[in-house]
């Protein structure tokens, strides 16, 4: 620890990421390396199982071009493959209703995997719109009815935010209790987005945090960590700080991907610039 007492997570060098937790890590590259591993790891899963249960994240974005690519240019059948994405962001709550942005919404994740996934694929053998599934505000709980229809999720896909959130399951607020095993059994809901997380999202639309809704839905802690496996992918260069917390700082419910720690199966793939201790000073 230095002298300025900063947590002795943040030292953890490249080298030592992972050491002594459960979870692998794999180095690769840059961001378009990322991209391309995380397409092909999609890609595996559809083609090993074609009946494939995967919760997926939009966020980080660039796989999903290049997955429709390759499942076009091999005419992999997808059909049978059930997609649930994480979540999606929400009107301002009006008249007691949450409801889905538009897709037509610029930030609509729905709308987004529309345009660079769903139909970019040959639609003889892409999924049906059945088996495109969104956490829906009228019906949160119709996700884990899915998924035991479905016999399970075969596996959990993600990033990690800013303030360690998986999916939009975001860290209790400073007043509020951190318990971890209730934290983990937090089911698909709709929740106010923190301001940690509307911050760094406005970094898509030029810093604008007046464009960001404040309320989505998201998949819970309780479906994510009942996958059979969970990857992570991280390709931010501001991920370096958070990967680290993650890792090898408190499993604690204050940084929710850190439960993944307690998982039988877990692993993140990070771009070579997130694998270096950041750099802390001002410049």
């Amino acid at each position: 620890m230095s002298s300025f007492e900063f947590p002795d997570y943040l030292e953890v060098e490249r080298e030592r990421l992972g050491k002594g937790t459960p979870v692998a890590v794999d180095v690769i590259g840059d961001m378009q390396s990322v991209a391309q591993h995380f397409a092909e790891a999609l890609y595996r899963e559809i083609e090993s199982r074609p009946d494939v249960t995967m919760i997926l994240p939009v966020g980080p974005v660039d796989q999903f071009p290049l997955l429709a690519a390759m499942i076009n240019a091999r005419r992999l059948d997808c059909r049978r493959a059930l997609i649930i994405n994480m979540d999606e962001y929400l009107d301002e709550y009006l008249y007691g209703v949450d409801r889905w942005v538009d897709r037509a919404h610029p930030l609509s994740f729905r709308g987004y995997m529309d345009r660079l996934f769903y139909d970019r694929i040959a639609p003889d053998i892409a999924p049906p719109p059945a088996h495109r599934v969104f956490p829906d505000p009228a019906d949160p709980g119709a996700i884990a009815e899915t998924i035991e229809r479905r016999g399970g999720v075969d596996v959990c896909y993600g990033g990690i935010g800013i303030n360690g959130h998986i999916a939009f399951n975001e860290p209790p607020e400073p007043d509020e209790p951190d318990d971890v095993e209730e934290f983990a059994a937090r089911p698909t809901r709709v929740l106010t987005l923190s301001r940690e997380t509307r911050t760094i999202n406005s970094n898509t639309v030029g810093g604008e945090i007046s464009i960001i809704p404040t309320r989505a839905i998201t998949v819970g802690m309780r479906e994510i960590l009942a996958a059979e496996r969970i990857r992570l992918y991280c390709n931010r260069p501001w991920q370096a700080a958070v990967i680290r917390r993650v890792l090898h700082g408190p499993v604690s419910a204050r940084c929710p991907t850190s439960l993944v720690r307690n998982h039988p199966d877990a692993a993140v793939t990070i771009a070579d610039y997130v694998a270096e201790p950041p750099d802390i000073r001002l410049r």
